[in-house]
């Protein structure tokens, strides 16, 4: 049986790259360094994944699992060397941590074999292809990168599935349990490879990916962004709750269209796919069963608005396409009062324009800047979602934008 290797036993690990390595005929080993999950999925052997809708579910049995202490660097190396594919499911955070083992294992791997090994990246960051070979590398000689560059593929990864934080009843209840959407694409950038694409369940192999790169970032991470910062300034515990509220769901939409218009610019992609898939995701993100909550999405408002992440990087995107990021803005305007909230800072303009500084590299007279700040005094008063949709509308009408 052929073996894959999984960096990470979270939601992402197990919820999907997982399931779809599994039932592609692999036996799946996923690394990890919390010791009773390793324990539980050795002593199971499989684990459930349940997909959920708003009225049913079904259950999935993933099996062929494994797991390895992930302080165990020779047992995680052997792995890696003996692996087919290899996965990372960590979090952008953890990344320059499981470094050193990973370059230890493709090491060993690199003295036992010729044989390539392809790593899917499935985080969310922008040129992780590179981000994680710079990690790697650095604990590798000179003549260990050259047979880094021609045998190892670091392989960004589009990771569109949905899969909430596990609530403590759940795990109470079965502790591999997983619940997740249906959706079920991993898209992967064709170029990339070094040994040929393994015929997996769900790849769509695609190039040039930083076209599927910024449609997840740009479209559906941004507004999933947007809906939570303003579930979380309306009162809104839950995702699904908040897009039942009818002016944040046109908040959200038209900042979805407005990255739809900027990536069809950008690539030249059909808008009609493009607008298929932001209808699919409104539907998506409205789903009950998944129990998302505003304050998991919205978390990390840190990095969130960082320069080129979801917000700011969308609504740069628009403006190089001479589209006004107007619903964008509001998003990152709700991002930065949550940001001052939580760091009990108060919640001014002057003290938002210095955050904004800091946080995003715009000054105020940037025109991002211009567009975030009056939305953001806005919200801070107390405004309501139909009132700050109105204003959005108004400054749509300034910039004479035909989103409605």
């Amino acid at each position: 049986m052929k073996k894959a290797i999984i960096y990470g036993a979270g939601n992402i690990g197990r919820g999907f790259i997982g399931a779809l390595l599994s039932q592609s005929g692999y036996e799946v080993a996923f690394i990890d360094v919390t010791q009773p999950l390793v324990n539980h999925i050795n002593e199971a052997g499989c684990y459930t994944v349940r997909m959920v809708s708003n009225d049913s579910y079904e259950d999935v049995l993933v099996k062929n699992v494994r797991a390895i202490d992930g302080t165990n660097a020779d047992a995680v190396a052997k792995a890696i060397a003996e692996a087919d594919i290899a996965a990372t499911a960590v979090g952008v955070n953890v990344l320059g941590r499981i470094a050193p083992n990973l370059a230890a294992g493709i090491r060993l791997r690199m003295q036992q074999s010729a044989a390539p090994l392809d790593i899917i990246i499935c985080e969310n960051l922008m040129d992780a292809d590179r981000v994680l070979a710079q990690m790697i590398q650095q604990y590798l000689t000179d003549d260990e990168k050259a047979l880094f560059e021609e045998r190892i593929g670091m392989i960004e990864a589009s990771i569109g599935r949905m899969v909430p934080l596990q609530t403590e009843q759940m795990r109470k209840n079965d502790p591999l349990l997983i619940c997740t959407e249906a959706y079920a694409f991993l898209p992967v950038d064709r170029a990339a490879f070094r040994g040929e694409i393994p015929p997996i369940t769900g790849l769509v192999p695609y190039t040039p990916f930083g076209y599927y790169i910024q449609r997840k970032l740009f479209l559906h991470n941004m507004g999933h962004a947007v809906c939570a910062y303003l579930g979380l300034c309306f009162g809104y515990t839950h995702i699904a709750e908040a897009m039942q509220d009818p002016d944040i769901v046109l908040l959200v939409k038209n900042a979805m269209l407005e990255s739809v218009l900027a990536l069809e610019a950008e690539y030249a992609i059909s808008a009609k796919e493009l607008m298929a898939h932001t209808e699919d995701l409104l539907l998506r993100f409205q789903n009950r069963s998944l129990g998302d909550t505003s304050a998991r999405v919205g978390q990390d408002p840190v990095r969130k608005l960082s320069e080129n992440d979801r917000l700011i990087g969308a609504m740069h995107l628009c403006l190089t396409q001479e589209i006004q990021p107007v619903s964008i803005a509001v998003g990152a305007a709700a991002a930065l009062y949550q940001y001052l909230r939580q760091n009990e800072m108060p919640t001014t303009v002057s003290q938002a324009e210095s955050a904004l500084q800091q946080l995003s590299g715009l000054d105020s007279n940037s025109k991002s800047a211009t567009l975030i700040l009056p939305l953001f005094e806005e919200i801070a008063r107390g405004t309501s979602p139909k009132f700050l949709r109105r204003s959005v509308d108004a400054l749509r009408r300034q910039y004479s934008d035909p989103i409605v």
